[in-house]
């Protein structure tokens, strides 16, 4: 596997609070900001965290589908109202479903590799709750081969989806311990996303978690293996970083200890048009991760923190296997066991996850990398954790394993 050709740093990672359900301050019958005010508040963030922000050398924005959430295409325009300094520069917008901010973070990534950019501001978006959830949830069947998929699909597309990799890992390793297991999932989601305060479940407090989690699905109203409780709720949301090379950080007035490098980029692609290959494994998701940790020079040993595209409980597990903390079929056993846990052997989505802290789905991939710059640079507050290995792994994932980015990095 080819190494990156010179050393790419993460600095000024920022996100906003991610507004739905369960926030206090959430009133779906009042009108909301739009994607332009997300985009502005995460990327202000990030840049008064520089001394130098005029030396920002370009910028990318994620995000899936504001195009029918929010009638606004052309986003990377909206750039420039960051901050004077980026009127003019090169501004572009990527796509690629749920991985949109992963795909953001590698094009900012291979924008510094090119050595035509010392410092991309890196922001992803998504404003989703314009629309009732059975409308959205056709909205986010576009993150699927719609021509070919949806007219036979389920009214909940992509849960059903992701009911059927949960139906097919019941019957193959047993369906009792996987539903406690996605129900621990969901619990420790919570009580992380109780320790940030910008998370859409920061004020939850219900006080049996792993009673709601074991809620039986119900097929006639939702779907046959998954309860909501399974599910990433509907969210709005930004979040924002720097990519930069070395004299990119200096440039912006940081040091190294305001940083943290990547060290391995792994990207997949699978085609949409054909099912997965096996229901009860994450193939796309494993690939993105064996990439990025060969090229990073490390195994699952190294990993200190972990970000994981848990859009469902379900998928939290067979990410696990698909980095290989698990072996096939016990994922189930090792996320019962506590060890996604901040207190864990491999601390998992410390912030909450897609399900704890919410999922803003053009904004995921670049909230995750920021969640690992926390970490990693000591900044994650009340969810800091004691890191005895250096290095952290996150995979964003688009579709139903279709699209994945995958970065390690490290201190």
């Amino acid at each position: 596997m080819q190494k990156l050709r010179k050393p790419v740093y993460l600095a000024a990672g920022a996100y906003t609070v991610s507004l739905g359900s369960g926030r206090k301050e959430f009133d779906p019958k009042k009108a909301r900001p739009g994607v332009e005010y997300y985009m502005q508040e995460a990327g202000k963030m990030a840049i008064s965290q520089t001394k130098q922000p005029e030396n920002i050398d370009e910028g990318v924005v994620g995000n899936f589908m504001a195009a029918r959430f929010n009638k606004q295409g052309h986003l990377a325009a909206f750039l420039p109202s960051i901050h004077p300094s980026l009127q003019y520069k090169p501004m572009v917008r990527v796509e690629g479903a749920c991985c949109s901010g992963g795909l953001a973070m590698a094009t900012g990534i291979k924008n510094v590799l090119t050595d035509l950019a010392d410092a991309v501001l890196v922001v992803g978006v998504e404003v989703q709750n314009t629309v009732k959830a059975i409308y959205g949830a056709d909205i986010l069947a576009g993150a699927g081969y719609y021509a070919g998929e949806r007219k036979a699909g389920h009214a909940y597309f992509f849960p059903a989806k992701f009911s059927d990799r949960a139906g097919a890992y019941f019957a193959r390793y047993g369906k009792d311990k996987t539903r406690q297991a996605m129900a621990t999932w969901y619990t420790i989601a919570v009580e992380h996303a109780r320790l940030n305060p910008l998370s859409q479940e920061n004020q939850n407090t219900t006080s049996d978690l792993m009673a709601l989690g074991m809620t039986a699905p119900n097929a006639q109203t939702f779907t046959e293996y998954l309860n909501l409780y399974d599910c990433s709720k509907v969210s709005d949301g930004g979040a924002a970083i720097i990519v930069c090379s070395e004299a990119g950080y200096k440039k912006l007035g940081l040091s190294r200890s305001d940083v943290c490098e990547v060290v391995g980029l792994g990207q997949a692609e699978d085609n949409i048009m054909t099912p997965p290959p096996d229901l009860t494994e994450l193939t796309t998701s494993k690939k993105a991760v064996d990439k990025a940790l060969c090229m990073a020079g490390i195994d699952k040993n190294n990993l200190g923190v972990l970000e994981v595209h848990d859009c469902f409980t379900i998928t939290g597990l067979l990410s696990l296997e698909a980095i290989g903390l698990a072996d096939k079929g016990t994922a189930a056993d090792f996320v019962s066991a506590g060890n996604t846990r901040l207190s864990g052997t491999y601390p998992t989505n410390t912030s909450g996850g897609l399900i704890g802290y919410g999922h803003p789905t053009g904004a995921s991939g670049v909230r995750q990398a920021v969640d690992l710059w926390k970490q990693l640079t000591g900044k994650s507050d009340k969810a800091q954790l004691k890191l005895s290995k250096e290095h952290g792994l996150m995979i964003s994932m688009g579709g139903n394993d279709k699209t994945v980015v995958s970065l390690a990095v490290k201190k």
